[in-house]
């Protein structure tokens, strides 16, 4: 959450709220810190209690609807089954992905080449007065 906030705004957003609670402010962060505490203290307790009733180890993270589904009510045939149709779907898109990444490759290295052919041509002398005229020229 602070990871968005810079430090002047974070310095902003503690002189505002020692402007609205202040000589309060110590007890409501401590009253903000026992709240944070006793709701994840309320969390912990209900994936325990969960983890009992099921018979099963569960982590808060289990909780999200398809990742329960998938670590607790199928099983390693079903799950394999749900994925081996789109296996090869996604071993052709890898392969395609591959193929299109090779061929961007080649591309900026033909691209590198030709670029230092000119550069080359232009550094031995036999360019260089055409475009330094022309340059004269324009000017």
């Amino acid at each position: 959450m602070l990871d968005n906030l810079n430090w002047w705004e974070i310095g902003a957003l503690l002189l505002l709220a020692l402007l609205i609670f202040g000589d309060r402010l110590p007890a409501v962060i401590s009253d903000g810190l026992r709240m944070l505490r006793n709701l994840r203290s309320m969390a912990r307790n209900a994936t325990s209690d969960l983890s009992k009733e099921l018979g099963t180890d569960i982590q808060l993270e289990d909780l999200h609807p398809k990742a329960f589904i998938r670590k607790h009510l199928l099983s390693e045939e079903d799950e394999q089954a749900i994925r081996k149709p789109l296996q090869g779907v996604y071993d052709n898109l890898r392969a395609d992905v591959t193929g299109v990444h090779n061929e961007l490759k080649d591309v900026a290295n033909a691209a590198d080449l030709r670029s230092n052919g000119r550069t080359s041509t232009a550094t031995s002398g036999t360019s260089a007065p055409a475009q330094r005229a022309s340059y004269d020229d324009a000017t």
